[in-house]
């Protein structure tokens, strides 16, 4: 069954053209490709062991990452009878997503208040603090070791972190 998304944005009264497609379990591949093969089984959201995949508009799973994050533990992919969710097994270094964490100007660090548990729940250590003028310590996210696991979402403060394309940022 396919979903016009077109249609549901005229009845939503939010434009496709310029919203990004919702965030998709790890390895779900090409929007069109996966909304495809996707049968709405709901299969990936009961494997998921960290209760981030929600059913989402239209009933397809969407990642949630307010409820958690992903440890890329695969078992999304192991239940999806339908190859929504593939590993491109050719690919030397298969990636889940292509995600990265981005901080704005609403997080706390960024306007002279002491925080640093986006750092502290970091397990790759991608975000590092960098001292600036006044010995303000500033979150750096270093986006080549950055796994777009979302660890660092739920528990900022202000809702400062967010997960963008990598895609996306090189074409701005």
């Amino acid at each position: 069954m396919q979903v016009s998304l077109t249609r549901r944005s005229l009845f939503t009264g939010r434009p496709t053209a310029r919203s990004a497609p919702p965030m998709r379990p790890p390895w779900a591949g090409k929007e069109d490709v996966f909304l495809d093969r996707c049968t709405l089984c709901d299969k990936c959201l009961s494997a998921c062991d960290e209760g981030i995949l929600i059913r989402g508009a239209g009933g397809y799973p969407e990642v949630n990452f307010k409820s958690g994050e992903c440890t890329f533990c695969k078992a999304c992919v192991d239940v999806c009878a339908d190859d929504a969710l593939q590993i491109d097994a050719d690919a030397p270094e298969p990636k889940p997503w292509h995600l990265v964490a981005k901080i704005d100007d609403k997080c706390l660090s960024a306007n002279a208040i002491t925080c640093r548990v986006c750092g502290d729940r970091c397990d790759v250590r991608a975000i590092k603090f960098t001292l600036a003028v006044g010995g303000i310590a500033i979150p750096v996210i270093d986006t080549k070791s950055c796994t777009g696991c979302g660890a660092c979402v739920a528990p900022c403060p202000t809702d400062s972190v967010t997960l963008n394309s990598k895609i996306e940022e090189r074409a701005a």
